[in-house]
């Protein structure tokens, strides 16, 4: 067997483990390259890094983040950051109990702040894409308990004004009019919205009504489909945690609790996997088919030895090509932490968007790597 195959089905069945706590041992010939695991002898393509980057109002203290994007006329940065909460949902602070303005845009510049908007509307900001015509959708991942508020998708315009909300307010569900933890939105060139639902698949026992699919819905908000459920095979997942396209309109899903990419046609048609990329939080593809990853969730317990970072390659292979390290993190030994979103602008500029595990040593919300 060659060593391609015996690396890919090496990490086929690290990705299929539930616990997934092996150690893939790689095949000699692929150190040429470098090692796609531990991210060593792979080329830095951004290694100047600016901790704690990006404008915030004056009064406010950084919460985690989940989500980071291009705008596509101007080129700046679209972000939000979860009202102050250092954690992913069920903490005593979230943008319902300080709802101040959770989104924002900067300057890709010099990060000074150029717009903010969206307080009072979510529990739990998510996911984030901005569209062809500048509007921004946000996934809102959790709900109040009250029940009247989150499990919702979001469409703002540029300037802030709500333009759709998709899902029913504070009821998680199964249905075609319902979300469960909704991670990811994305748009297709037809406008066809894309949602990945469900959050909590990643766990070793998901919460009964739990859900792991993708949605697609017509640019008016009318359902089409889903397709997907818990589990490993392919086509389904365990935390469709974020969404791209490339340039042949293929939707690449990173699939974390699998440790995996699955990419698909736009009718939900499987076409092939990724296996190179770690426990994946957030994918980034650009617009010479590039795809940037970043694993935030490794863990000396989740994902042993994988150390957390961007990983790098072209999407038509499952092979890394270059990859940005990790903060220190003192309890994950040798894989230290990273962000949960990642973009990146036209001057190959990287932005990592800190969640819980990364925000405290990384010092901020939002991390700029520049490039060489």
């Amino acid at each position: 067997m060659s060593s391609s195959r015996v690396l890919k089905s090496t990490l086929l069945a690290c990705a299929t483990a539930v616990l997934a706590t092996c150690t893939v041992m790689m095949p000699a010939t692929s150190t040429a390259t470098g090692n796609p695991i531990t991210g060593e002898g792979l080329p830095n393509p951004a290694p100047t890094v600016i901790p704690n980057w990006g404008e915030l109002p004056e009064g406010r203290a950084w919460g985690s983040t989940a989500g980071i994007d291009i705008d596509p006329i101007d080129g700046h940065i679209w972000a939000y950051e979860r009202c102050g909460a250092g954690t992913f949902g069920g903490g005593r602070i979230d943008c319902e109990t300080n709802p101040v303005d959770p989104i924002f845009k900067f300057d890709r510049n010099t990060g000074e702040l150029l717009a903010n908007f969206g307080g009072n509307i979510m529990v739990t900001p998510h996911g984030i894409h901005v569209d062809a015509d500048r509007n921004v959708w946000v996934t809102d991942f959790a709900g109040n308990a009250a029940r009247t508020k989150g499990h919702q998708v979001h469409k703002f315009s540029s300037t802030g004004e709500l333009l759709m909300s998709l899902g029913t307010p504070g009821q998680p569900g199964n249905g075609p009019d319902q979300f469960n933890q909704p991670n990811d939105v994305i748009t297709a060139p037809d406008g066809s919205i894309f949602v990945a639902d469900g959050h909590s698949g990643q766990n070793a026992s998901p919460p009964e009504g739990s859900t792991g699919r993708i949605m697609k819905f017509a640019p008016d908000g009318t359902f089409i489909k889903q397709w997907g459920q818990i589990g490993v095979q392919h086509g389904e997942f365990r935390t469709p945690h974020a969404l791209a396209f490339d340039s042949l309109g293929r939707l690449f899903v990173a699939d974390r609790g699998n440790h995996r990419i699955e990419i698909f046609d736009q009718e939900g048609n499987y076409l092939d996997s990724r296996y190179a990329y770690g426990r994946i939080s957030g994918i980034f593809i650009t617009k010479d088919d590039m795809l940037y990853a970043i694993d935030s969730e490794s863990s000396p317990t989740s994902h042993a030895n994988w150390v957390n970072g961007v990983r790098i390659g072209h999407v038509d292979e499952d092979r890394i090509t270059a990859f940005i390290p990790p903060f220190d993190r003192p309890d994950r030994v040798y894989q230290g932490t990273a962000g949960e979103g990642v973009a990146v602008d036209a001057d190959g500029n990287v932005y990592a968007a800190e969640g819980p595990n990364s925000l405290q040593f990384a010092g901020g919300a939002f991390t700029k790597y520049v490039v060489r």
